[in-house]
């Protein structure tokens, strides 16, 4: 008969052996309960975790699915990174171009936060880790699916959370696109979150409510626990630590002043835009891209197509048309954004108009000069070409942009990201989407 010494619920054999071997191995296994020890472990410390997740990760897929819709996937297949979505771009809608930091303010709070619940990621997946051993594997159909529900769930977090860190690092090392990879991951994981949601969420509620278990059984905590050496409250404190931590040091790259200063985790490898006008946040450098000198000097032409025909404009023809200024940032999937900075040039409804659409612009086909990279192609909506703060954009800061930043004209639109702010625009085709 099992030996109850260590806790209600949890027989422990005295002298059981696995597989043949002595006790003292049995005891060695992750399968046993006396090899889980801590005395932290424990259902009310894992609910609190879990709850913090939950409103968390929830906020993470929304703002997943926004920065996503906000690329207008469903536009043309230059800007559809995910062609084979079918059915998982059901919510997907017009980007809007109001408020013009709308784009800075979700992928802000999806970078920062997301970073910030890596410490409660690995506390709940800690908290948890004996029940991965539990043997039997499977006691019946219902806990078979839980079982692979669960799978599921840490498998999908696990992905999401590293191939999110290693893209705002602008560490490219996962096979194929972030893209794709991303989006169908965070569906997957999403999936199995509801289900755990589904099957764990009453008794969570229940303990935090009631304090205790009142009868039940804590199934997460150690029968035989080692000396506390911290509390659980005190766990949570460090765990609670850990985040602020990660907050105060990523956070910053949203925001100007001190707090961009100690923003160290991200973007790792960014450029350094140097002093004066020009210097503000740089992702890709025109060498990094393949634009040189060369290819922005005196016989650079934009092209303007569109029913009216095809028009060559160089720089000084952009400069003798009306000049509107506009105050926008630039901000990034990566996570970091720009102060507004004051750009000033060509609208782009103006342009519109010289190709044949005076009236009612239709969205915009974007090429770019440089000859690496996503995003060399990009399109925007009619919304986007509306907007009298969208413009091509011959100057910032009351300075010609410097190369790096897109010169000799660039797209700077509000509310967009900023791979659709085009930088170094060899062509704009009207309607050709």
């Amino acid at each position: 008969m099992g030996d109850r010494r260590f806790g209600k619920g949890f027989p422990f054999p005295r002298s059981g052996t696995v597989a043949g071997r002595g006790p003292a191995v049995a005891e060695r296994l992750p399968s046993s309960p006396g090899f889980w020890r801590s005395p932290v472990r424990g259902v009310r410390f894992t609910a609190v975790l879990g709850l913090v997740l939950l409103a968390g990760l929830t906020l993470l897929f929304v703002t997943g699915l926004l920065s996503y819709a906000a690329y207008n996937p469903d536009l043309a297949r230059v800007n559809d990174k995910t062609p084979g979505k079918g059915l998982l771009g059901f919510y997907l809608f017009a980007w809007p171009t109001s408020p013009h930091w709308l784009y800075r303010l979700t992928q802000g709070l999806h970078v920062t936060v997301g970073i910030a619940l890596v410490p409660v990621l690995l506390a709940k997946l800690w908290s948890v880790i004996p029940k991965l051993f539990t043997l039997p594997p499977a006691r019946s159909v219902a806990h078979a699916l839980e079982r692979v529900s669960l799978l599921l769930l840490v498998g999908g977090a696990l992905f999401e959370f590293i191939t999110g860190l290693l893209n705002i690092q602008l560490e490219y090392v996962f096979p194929g696109s972030f893209y794709p990879l991303h989006f169908y991951g965070a569906w997957v994981f999403f999936a199995a979150f509801l289900a755990h949601i589904g099957l764990k969420l009453p008794r969570a509620v229940r303990v935090l409510r009631n304090g205790e278990l009142r009868g039940e059984v804590d199934e997460l905590a150690a029968p035989a626990p080692h000396a506390p050496t911290i509390s659980r409250r005190g766990a949570l404190a460090m765990v609670g630590s850990g985040s602020l931590l990660l907050l105060i040091t990523s956070a910053g790259r949203s925001f100007d002043g001190p707090l961009r200063q100690i923003a160290l985790l991200t973007p790792h490898g960014a450029a350094e835009p140097g002093p004066g006008p020009n210097g503000f946040q740089i992702n890709k450098t025109a060498a990094s891209v393949g634009v040189t000198a060369a290819d922005t000097g005196q016989g650079w032409q934009l092209t303007v197509s569109g029913p009216a025909g095809e028009f060559r404009l160089g720089r000084e023809q952009l400069l003798a048309m009306d000049q509107y200024s506009a105050a926008l940032p630039i901000a990034c999937v990566e996570g970091w954004a720009t102060s507004d900075q004051w750009w000033r040039g060509v609208r782009l409804r103006d342009l519109a108009a010289l190709a044949g659409y005076p009236d009612r612009p239709p969205g915009v086909l974007v090429e770019s000069l440089q000859r690496s990279g996503a995003f060399r192609r990009a399109a925007l909506r009619d919304n986007q070409v509306r907007d009298p703060r969208s413009l091509l954009a011959l100057e910032v800061n009351g300075e010609e942009l410097s190369l790096d930043h897109g010169y000799p004209a660039r797209i700077i639109v509000p509310a967009a990201p900023g791979v659709l702010n085009t930088k170094w625009v060899a062509r704009l085709a009207f309607g050709e989407l």
